[in-house]
């Protein structure tokens, strides 16, 4: 552990805002818990009421004040930390780092930036500064420029030619951002972008949209250990904000070559940035070649850790926090298994589906269509053994009314309008995807219009064979046992066989066709876990032992959504937490 340090002070994210939702309050407590862990006293400042990071018991010291300049120097100053940890606190946190450097009050009162260097967050988060760290590894970048002001953006954008894409520095979920693709647009996006940064700068870049985009969680400490945590894929292209894809883990459609290759680069971008802790990194694969470009990185714990974090099992914050005290990845243990070290890579054998909550039935004027800027305000994980599975847990657990891969909004549409709607980016998409599969719609055409990988398509029309392999056949030992290993519901199954819910349901439990769990545990079961979480799927085995009757189920409220936020995350946690101190088993369940 680094000399000297006693106390540190962590910077939250502040309020709920699209982008930098509960994610961070999940990394900001595992940090204060794994800092307490070290022996560290722990100062957090935070000003949302409504989180577990500000609960008395996880930090040492709580103040609930605004995460501005003057309020962070009142309490360094009175607080006297000997380090700060500002990288587990979203793009908040980050740039609340930014400014205390800056503006000298680190130095003034001796306060050490712990984890990932204020050069390395500088590099990753200054466009023109990270350009050239790109080019220092050999990694390529679309072509792109930094500017200040919009005339001579629009003067790149004629020479580049367009669609392009704007991004502007420092900010979070792509806001200020969008793709241009006339100089009216590029105007009024780059003018927008220019005010929303915090230095007033923004990326005009090459667009790369229809390109796969392919995310990796990296974790690096000091001695120059690095593990890939996870890679995501994501299904929809370049062009939608990676909050608004739905995304799958690990990626499904890369070949060998393509996965190593951007493993390979991943570590190689950590280590020339630096960076300490968790940092995610995110690329644009050309579909139809090997080449692909860097997008960018982020330097510290980002939204997509915290479903890292769950789809694996490996606790990135937690872990993150540690190596910024000084420890090394061999030397923390792990917790799930409580055998191995951090360093021990996490292997999947199950496929994981992030499905974003959008929140247009409170809005429904509002402009559902997709692009570079955020609009989901949550999202749900459903874990299966194959991805048809998966996905039909993810859409089910949406609470938006619907249960299944389509809507009956779409059923009257004709072959000309389902054609119309394919080439809408919005949050319909899937269900539209699913209705041109029934019309006979081509899978490639699918493809080429939206762009979605074909082996997702593929996988989708499994599913689409199976409604009509019910309404041929109605119910066979063989179709159900498929339909529930796709995690069809049973009232599915009964629409599609004029039989009853319950008439399905009887059926499957005389053939022996019920659910099993399966626990994800970082290791696929090659060393016995001490703290799994599980899902259900249909198998053979069961891996969960009971835990008897002293136990109580506590349910979770799902995706966070406009009126339903952390508050019921932080409600769930404080029942769980009353149960187990009265004795008892407490159980959650959640999709969030």
């Amino acid at each position: 552990m680094i000399e000297g340090l006693k106390k540190v002070l962590v910077i939250g994210s502040g309020p709920i805002i699209i982008g930098q939702a509960a994610e961070f309050d999940y990394a900001g407590t595992q940090a204060c818990r794994a800092l307490k862990e070290e022996g560290l006293e722990v100062v957090l400042i935070n000003s949302n009421p409504a989180t577990i990071m500000t609960d008395e018991d996880i930090a040492d010291r709580v103040y609930i004040e605004p995460i501005s300049l003057d309020y962070v120097t009142e309490v360094i100053e009175k607080e006297r930390p000997d380090g700060l940890l500002a990288t587990l606190g979203g793009q908040v946190g980050l740039n609340m780092a930014v400014q205390l450097a800056n503006a000298g009050v680190l130095e003034k009162y001796n306060v050490q930036l712990l984890g990932t260097r204020l050069s390395a967050i500088e590099e990753a988060e200054d466009r023109e500064l990270f350009k050239k760290a790109m080019k220092d590894i050999n990694q390529p970048v679309p072509e792109s420029d930094i500017f200040e002001d919009v005339p001579s953006a629009i003067e790149f954008a004629d020479k580049i030619g367009y669609p392009i894409i704007v991004r502007p520095a420092f900010t979070l979920g792509g806001t200020g951002g969008g793709i241009a693709h006339d100089e009216d647009e590029l105007f009024m996006i780059a003018t927008r972008g220019i005010k929303l940064s915090p230095i007033n700068q923004i990326l005009v870049e090459r667009s790369v949209a229809g390109w796969k985009e392919i995310e990796y969680e990296v974790m690096r400490d000091k001695a120059d250990n690095c593990i890939i945590v996870c890679n995501m894929e994501n299904i929809d292209p370049v062009g939608i904000h990676t909050g608004d894809s739905i995304v799958v883990a690990p990626s499904q459609t890369l070949n060998d070559l393509q996965y190593q290759m951007l493993r390979t680069a991943s570590l190689a971008i950590i280590r020339r940035l630096k960076i300490e802790g968790g940092c995610n990194v995110q690329y644009a694969l050309d579909p139809n070649s090997n080449q692909y470009y860097v997008i960018e990185v982020n330097p510290r714990v980002s939204r997509s850790s915290a479903l890292a974090s769950k789809a694996t099992g490996y606790p990135i914050a937690k872990v993150a926090a540690k190596v910024a005290t000084g420890l090394t990845l061999d030397q923390i243990t792990n917790a799930v298994t409580g055998k191995t070290t951090a360093c021990f890579e996490p292997t999947l054998d199950y496929c994981v589906v992030k499905f974003p909550r959008w929140p247009f039935e409170k809005f429904a004027l509002a402009d559902k269509t997709l692009g570079t800027q955020m609009k989901a305000t949550g999202e749900v994980m459903a874990l299966d053994r194959c991805f048809e599975g998966a996905l039909l847990k993810a859409v089910r657990s949406l609470e938006i009314g619907v249960n299944y891969i389509s809507m009956k909004k779409l059923e009257s549409k004709s072959l000309i309008d389902i054609v119309e709607l394919l080439q809408k980016q919005d949050d319909e998409r899937l269900f539209v995807v699913a209705q041109a599969l029934r019309l006979g719609i081509s899978e490639e055409k699918i493809h080429y219009i939206t762009g979605y990988d074909l082996w997702f398509i593929h996988k989708i029309k499994n599913i689409i064979d199976l409604e009509n392999d019910f309404k041929r056949n109605n119910l066979t030992v063989d179709n159900v046992r498929l339909a529930k290993r796709y995690s069809m519901p049973d009232v599915i199954i009964a629409g599609l066989t004029n039989k009853t819910e319950d008439e399905v349901r009887q059926f499957r439990v005389d053939h022996g066709i019920t659910p099993t769990f399966k626990m994800v545990d970082t290791c696929a079961a090659e060393f016995e876990a001490e703290t799994p979480y599980y899902y259900s799927c249909y198998a053979d085995e069961d891996e969960v032992k009971p835990l008897g009757k002293k136990s109580v189920i506590v349910l979770g409220s799902g995706p966070i959504r406009i009126g339903q936020g952390i508050e019921f995350d932080y409600c769930s946690v404080h029942s769980a937490w009353a149960l187990r101190k009265a004795g008892m088993n407490s159980i959650i369940i959640n999709n969030n």
